[in-house]
């Protein structure tokens, strides 16, 4: 009788583990779907084209932007000079105006200063120096673009903390 009182707690522990995760993995799955396409849609260009992001474009730019890009820019910071973020201010001020998916694919290619007299490719990840940033080799032009609209999408999700520094990390 003991022995089936075991069996039947690791069953029942087991069957419990397996429905939290699947509920957690919904969940996570759900999240790119639930945005509305108003929430979806980002700026093409400066000259106002706008596009809407696919839940795939959605999930697939956090992973490769998690990837690729959090462990300077956690939060929309950059680590390396916080006066700067991704939040939309800066980018759209920055020269030329990164605050659009051509901007910021242009700027993962080829990362120029804020001004963008001078490239910095030799010391920011980029297509450009994917000899010397091995995470930049394998991403494509779709990979650039989901990462551009992750980081353009972020201010719309978590609002004035996507770029908001220490005040908020």
């Amino acid at each position: 009788m003991l022995c089936l009182l075991k069996m039947w707690k690791r069953i029942t522990i087991r069957l419990l583990m397996a429905c939290l995760l699947s509920s957690s993995l919904l969940v996570s799955a759900a999240f790119a779907i639930e945005l509305d396409e108003a929430t979806r849609t980002i700026s093409v260009d400066s000259t106002g084209k706008t596009t809407i992001l696919t839940p795939e474009q959605v999930k697939r730019g956090k992973r490769l932007f998690n990837s690729s890009c959090g462990q300077c820019h956690v939060g929309g910071v950059t680590k390396t000079n916080p006066n700067l973020g991704l939040d939309p201010e800066a980018l759209s001020l920055a020269t030329p105006a990164r605050d659009n998916i051509t901007g910021l694919v242009d700027y993962m290619k080829n990362p120029t200063t804020y001004d963008g007299l001078e490239s910095i490719a030799e010391i920011h990840p980029s297509i450009k120096s994917a000899d010397i940033f091995p995470r930049m080799r394998s991403l494509s032009e779709d990979d650039l673009v989901a990462i551009a609209g992750h980081i353009l999408l972020q201010p719309k999700i978590v609002s004035e903390k996507w770029g908001g520094g220490k005040i908020y990390y």
